[in-house]
């Protein structure tokens, strides 16, 4: 069984963070129940729908009301997503819904947080990351921000920091009888990640500069390179000792520089990797630093990810025929270890209560 076996979740249909951080807990073994309208799509393809359970209720209609009024009672914790107010408006508000089930934890996951001059405005992860900083350094020197795939807002800022709320309250609940309202905001997220350049700056760290820095491009030892293929090349040997593993497998043809610290020779270093990278293609580099410490990798596709040796050996994706889908994490020594289901869809006229459908299955040691 999973670590959280037996752990109930009722989760509202939204997009994103919110089932995310669902599919995250059925990974780990919770009975997950998503509620959707009548006559949405349940499409098995989406990994976020794996390991639960689908049930269609209007909650405008009576009986419907009713029925997850009756879910609500006995779910441990709750997911939605909508803009602050829906949920107050349903009857299904965290004060309405925790009077009959005070152990209850809810979950509401939004852009902007519960409050402030934004809390009902639209906006997606991009918009978050730049009220908080983030997005001004994703660039390259002197260039506008490039956008980047929506993980550090949506998922990493959203769905991680959720999941992790709703934990935390859980065991609260455990302790104190008394579950509590987990207020995850995208925005909060990515301010505390934004934090770690606050200090560093304050440190002397950081140079507000978009690609002028140890971490963000601006490093020629901490970069990407285009080799003669096509293909690219992650080069990251920060530290002192690892640098010199990387210029000691490169012999020769490593770079002479008087001190690598020095920004000030990083764009002329930079160049010459560049220059120096684009002899070889991508492979022949690879193997040049294989079993190094030298912290080269190839800069894989999505389809070439599940087929390298380290994933393989990890059985780190299931594949079957052209699905491919990555193995839930982390993982657990005792807890065991899940086997990957696609959702069941239960009738709307099943009989109230908490479904047994919802009770995970295929956990193996």
């Amino acid at each position: 069984m999973g670590p959280l076996s037996g752990i109930r979740v009722l989760e509202l249909a939204g997009i994103g963070p919110g089932p995310f951080a669902a599919m995250l807990l059925a990974d780990l073994g919770a009975e997950v129940l998503r509620i959707q309208r009548p006559g949405s799509e349940v499409d098995p393809r989406d990994m976020t729908h794996r390991g639960k359970s689908v049930l269609h209720l209007d909650l405008r209609d009576a009986a419907d009301r009713t029925h997850f009024a009756e879910l609500a009672s006995q779910a441990d914790i709750l997911i939605e997503g909508f803009r602050p107010g829906v949920m107050e408006r349903l009857g299904f508000g965290p004060e309405d819904l925790r009077r009959g089930n005070p152990r209850l934890v809810y979950g509401r996951m939004t852009g902007w947080g519960q409050d402030g001059p934004l809390a009902r405005s639209a906006g997606h992860d991009l918009t978050y990351i730049a009220l908080s900083g983030l997005l001004s350094a994703l660039g390259g020197r002197g260039e506008p921000p490039s956008p980047p795939l929506n993980l550090v807002g949506d998922y990493g800022g959203g769905a991680l920091f959720l999941a992790f709320g709703l934990l935390a309250a859980r065991l609260r609940a455990e302790r104190t009888g008394r579950g509590d309202v987990v207020d995850a905001a995208i925005l909060d997220s990515a301010n505390l990640f934004a934090g770690i350049f606050h200090s560093l700056a304050e440190r002397g760290r950081w140079t507000g500069e978009p690609g002028t820095n140890l971490i963000d491009g601006g490093a020629p030892f901490y970069n990407v390179y285009r080799c003669k293929d096509g293909l690219d090349i992650a080069v990251a040997p920060l530290e002192p000792q690892f640098h010199e593993v990387f210029a000691a497998r490169l012999g020769d043809e490593a770079p002479e520089v008087p001190d690598r610290s020095d920004p000030a020779v990083w764009p002329e270093l930079k160049a010459r990797y560049a220059a120096l990278f684009a002899t070889r293609e991508r492979d022949e580099w690879c193997r040049l630093f294989e079993g190094s410490d030298a912290c080269v990798a190839p800069v894989l596709t999505f389809a070439e990810a599940p087929h390298h040796p380290q994933n393989v050996a990890r059985k780190a994706y299931d594949i079957r025929g052209a699905e491919i889908r990555p193995r839930p994490a982390p993982r657990f020594a005792e807890a065991g270890s899940p086997v990957l289901e696609p959702p069941v869809v239960l009738a709307r006229d099943a009989e109230a209560g908490w479904p047994a459908a919802t009770r995970r299955r295929g956990w193996s040691r």
